[in-house]
């Protein structure tokens, strides 16, 4: 692939990644709201709408977008649900192991989707 269609590729994916970021986010507080947890969906969105859009398979990209989802993750739970000695963001990300064991492995399993569905794939015959 050539720089300018790597280039494009990126550009693509990172628009794709911020448009299903922002579903998956509002997907799951809208969820939220009516007492279900989908804390993994924001970053499995992230690297669905990422995959989606940037026409090939590009390992650098799933690990952007794995990091991508895990910090998006961390966000989506402290909008949920913000410590109560301490509402800040900067509090809460420098404390997630205080969270519940459940949260913490749906926020990982957030970034691994991130990674995953951010890597793309190969799409042949098609331009």
């Amino acid at each position: 692939m050539t720089d300018n269609g790597m280039a494009k590729s990126w550009l693509l994916g990172m628009a794709g990644a911020v448009v299903g970021g922002a579903i998956g986010y509002y997907v799951f507080m809208f969820l939220a709201e009516r007492g279900y947890l989908a804390l993994l969906l924001p970053g499995a969105a992230i690297g669905i709408g990422c995959g989606y859009m940037s026409k090939t398979r590009s390992v650098p990209l799933g690990i952007v977008c794995g990091v991508l989802a895990l910090g998006f993750g961390l966000f989506a739970e402290w909008m949920r649900a913000p410590f109560a000695t301490d509402a800040s963001f900067g509090f809460f990300i420098s404390h997630p192991f205080d969270l519940p064991s459940v949260t913490q492995i749906f926020i990982l399993l957030g970034g691994v989707c991130g990674f995953w569905f951010g890597m793309g794939r190969e799409r042949f015959g098609r331009s």
